[in-house]
């Protein structure tokens, strides 16, 4: 073998073990990985799907447009792992001796997918063949491995989101939730709100980390969202521990704590960039009228409230400094449909246009 074909052979191996350390990084490490293919093939087909939606002004039509870019750019990896390993083993067919580079094509494509029309009768070959074949299978097996996984995160997930429309409306609302827990429940019972928020989101946070596609697996109904979902539950603790007069709750702050490290933990791994040390007196997204016409809306509805409203208002905006650039990142990134104090801050307040998807990429 000379020089050449010695290079030609070490680059094909080198580019079949990347791929599958790339397909054992991010659908068998139970981590969250930045690996260059599935960026590539994720930010390609944002592109496409972007172009398609340039448009439609109808949100309910965007959201089904976009309710088939994390399916497709799931199923988009398995023919991009598949060319890459028919590209490397082709490389090493012509490296020992195959013949032309279309001989080398049609063995290599006859061993990854099993066909059988291309055989050799060389034993280093044949290795080679067997290889191919046996690394093709286990490609797809991983794939398919990774459908129940998502699909169970995502069912965990949108239980809960579902579920709280019953507690705070359609879109979901922080102020909703706290006028119907004082009216039918009573405020004393929203510990059990903040504990099961919680160990949701925990459950989210290394979800949406370890399989990051499933941020982008929109919910069954366009008026719902992961992320406005998050901001609701996050803002209602927050409000309770700043502004409504009940006995301090630490299962409110714990929420708070849990559910913006899990919106940072998201965030960073797509590249949004955001302060981990923020101060409790920098700016944020909500306004002190909008904070105002809140309060005057819980006390219409008699929900008790402290009656230091500036103090109220630093407080509260205390702890929404720790969430409010990370979940207005997340509802641009992921599209999520209007909800108060999320996603309608990117229009309404002309909020922070992020540009990233993994790359950067314009969004729709």
């Amino acid at each position: 073998m000379d020089v050449l074909k010695l290079l030609v052979f070490l680059a094909g191996l080198s580019l079949v073990a990347w791929t599958l350390i790339t397909a054992i990084r991010g659908f068998v490490l139970p981590r969250g990985t930045d690996d260059l293919l599935p960026r590539l093939v994720f930010v390609a087909l944002r592109y496409v799907f972007a172009l398609s939606m340039r448009k439609v002004r109808s949100f309910k039509r965007r959201d089904q447009i976009m309710a088939m870019y994390a399916p497709f750019g799931l199923f988009a990896l398995l023919p991009a792992w598949l060319t890459l390993v028919l590209v490397g083993y082709m490389c090493m067919y012509w490296a020992v001796g195959t013949g032309t580079w279309f001989d080398a094509f049609k063995l290599s494509g006859s061993s990854l997918l099993t066909l059988g029309f291309a055989t050799t009768e060389q034993v280093f070959m044949s290795i080679l063949v067997f290889s191919e074949a046996i690394l093709g299978l286990i490609l797809v097996a991983l794939l398919i491995g990774y459908l129940p996984a998502i699909y169970s995160a995502f069912a965990r997930r949108e239980i809960a989101v579902t579920g709280l429309e019953v507690r705070a409306g359609k879109p979901p609302s922080a102020v909703e939730l706290l006028k119907r827990y004082n009216r039918l429940h009573g405020l004393d019972r929203l510990g059990e709100v903040w504990a099961a928020w919680e160990t949701w989101f925990a459950d989210i946070e290394e979800s949406h980390v370890s399989l990051p596609v499933l941020a982008f697996f929109r919910s069954p109904h366009p008026d719902r969202s992961w992320v406005t979902a998050a901001g609701a539950v996050l803002d209602a603790a927050a409000l309770t521990a700043s502004t409504i007069d009940v006995p301090f709750d630490i299962r409110s702050a714990i929420c708070i704590r849990a559910g913006y490290l899990a919106l940072r933990g998201i965030a960073e791994f797509f590249r949004i960039p955001f302060d981990p040390n923020p101060k409790p007196n920098d700016p944020i997204s909500i306004t002190r009228a909008e904070f105002d016409a809140a309060c005057d809306e819980l006390a219409q509805s008699r929900v008790p409230l402290k009656s230091d409203r500036d103090q109220a208002w630093r407080d509260f905006a205390g702890w929404r400094v720790n969430y409010d650039t990370a979940l207005l990142a997340l509802a641009q990134l992921v599209m999520a449909p209007y909800a108060p104090w999320a996603s309608d801050r990117l229009v309404k307040h002309g909020g922070p246009k992020y540009t990233r998807l993994m790359s950067d990429v314009p969004l729709p």
